[in-house]
């Protein structure tokens, strides 16, 4: 009986892993044919898949680029051109001519060179190279090609002007994302795991988070960085079973627990992005009191009571958002970050609840509160107090206020505009 041989990376990649007959130091050139039908990551230990995996993704518009037309496009990766460094390595912007290559229009591109020290190796290169060569959406960021020369890996991406929703989200100094906004990525990136979860062969993405969801320039939010997704379970598999891998904050409680990889997995990670995005905060963050450091366990018990919720919304909104849509997506994170997995809403479910969140206009308008005192050191004590809230801004006559804060002095009382003008009226009538 004939013994089949098993398929391994080498058969896909057969010239990354020539034997080195020259100095190492030695670039070599490879140039393969892109890519056509849908292939499953379980084929690549099974023997009844021998073709090139060029030649298998041959179709899909995919080009392979050599290492010297990438320095070309990156200006020989400068510094001017970095863009930033992940769990996979350095990224740096590029930009393409068209007469590089025919079909490829001239664009700007980033290009993800996988660092060899790095968290991730060869096999998340190849995962991402197979899941994004093959699967097409709007809300997936678009592969362009790839380069394999000797132990060069390298990814070429569609450029997104504007970087992680990580960097948007917590990056210091810069304007807030408004409400409408938010409420856009989050169902951007809700739509793309749908996509995954109800393909013909389903994906778990397992690593959603707010670094992997890139941003275009009209803020559409695109997953990125596929190189820890999975196949979803198969037949009668109700999960699949792997070592776990992930970020710290994201992950499913059930997940790090057992290895069992399900898409309420991906759920769960959802709810905590769609939670960062209502607080402002990071799933994760040291730099807080130890009981509000992770901010899952924190923020849950308090998405279901409207008076709580208050409390943990992104100050830096500035009470400009949907009361209600505040609290529908609360309560939508609520029932994501459940511990027990099936009791969490599919993507699809998600989806109907964020659709309509988007165009709703009940933006709350903050209270303006006029704080009248005859004592002038209760004016100073006040005073005292909202540059202390501050951190020692200037006090403003008028000041607004958000449910649930405690700028209000000890004695003076509040007024709406009318009454406080009808106050001042008869302080001029007694001078």
């Amino acid at each position: 009986m004939a013994v089949k041989k098993k398929t391994t990376w080498q058969d896909y990649f057969p010239i990354c892993f020539k034997p080195e007959k020259t100095n190492p130091d030695q670039k070599k050139s490879i140039y393969q044919q892109p890519s056509v039908q849908r292939i499953s990551l379980s084929d690549l230990s099974s023997s009844t898949l021998s073709e090139d995996l060029s030649i298998s993704l041959a179709g899909s518009n995919i080009h392979v680029f050599t290492l010297q037309e990438l320095k070309v496009i990156t200006q020989n990766f400068s510094q001017s051109n970095f863009l930033g460094e992940g769990g996979f390595g350095p990224v740096h912007k590029g930009f393409i001519d068209d007469k590089l290559r025919p079909g490829l229009k001239a664009q700007p591109v980033a290009v993800k060179l996988l660092d060899l020290d790095g968290k991730q190796g060869h096999r998340e290169w190849l995962t991402e190279v197979i899941f994004l060569g093959q699967l097409r959406h709007a809300n997936l960021v678009k592969l362009i090609g790839y380069c394999c020369e000797e132990e060069h890996r390298l990814l070429v991406y569609e450029y997104m002007p504007r970087g992680s929703l990580e960097n948007q989200l917590f990056r210091r100094f810069s304007v807030s994302l408004p409400w409408s906004t938010r409420m856009k990525i989050a169902l951007g990136a809700a739509k793309g795991l749908v996509f995954l979860h109800e393909a013909q062969n389903p994906v778990i993405y397992r690593d959603f988070k707010a670094s992997n969801i890139l941003l275009d320039s009209d803020y559409t939010a695109k997953l990125s960085d596929f190189g820890l997704a999975k196949d979803g379970p198969e037949g009668d598999d109700t999960h699949v079973s792997t070592r776990v891998m992930g970020t710290h904050g994201y992950a499913a409680p059930e997940y790090i627990m057992t290895g069992h990889l399900t898409a309420a997995s991906d759920v769960y990670s959802f709810g905590v992005v769609l939670l960062e995005l209502l607080t402002g905060r990071k799933s994760v963050d040291k730099t807080r009191p130890h009981r509000e450091q992770n901010l899952a366990d924190w923020a849950r018990p308090m998405l279901k009571n409207p008076r709580k919720l208050s409390r943990v919304m992104d100050p830096r909104l500035e009470g400009q958002y949907s009361e209600i849509g505040s609290q529908k997506a609360a309560a939508l994170a609520y029932q994501c970050l459940s511990h027990r997995p099936k009791l969490r809403p599919t993507m699809s479910e998600v989806i109907k609840v964020l659709e309509p969140l988007k165009d709703l206009d009940d933006l709350q308008i903050g209270t303006f509160v006029y704080a009248v005192s005859t004592d002038g050191d209760t004016r100073k004590e006040f005073t005292k107090e909202i540059k202390k809230e501050n951190g020692g801004g200037q006090y403003h006559k008028r000041h607004k206020l958000h449910e649930g804060n405690k700028y209000r002095p000890k004695s003076p009382v509040s007024f709406t505009e009318t009454a406080l003008q009808q106050n001042l009226e008869k302080g001029l009538k007694r001078s």
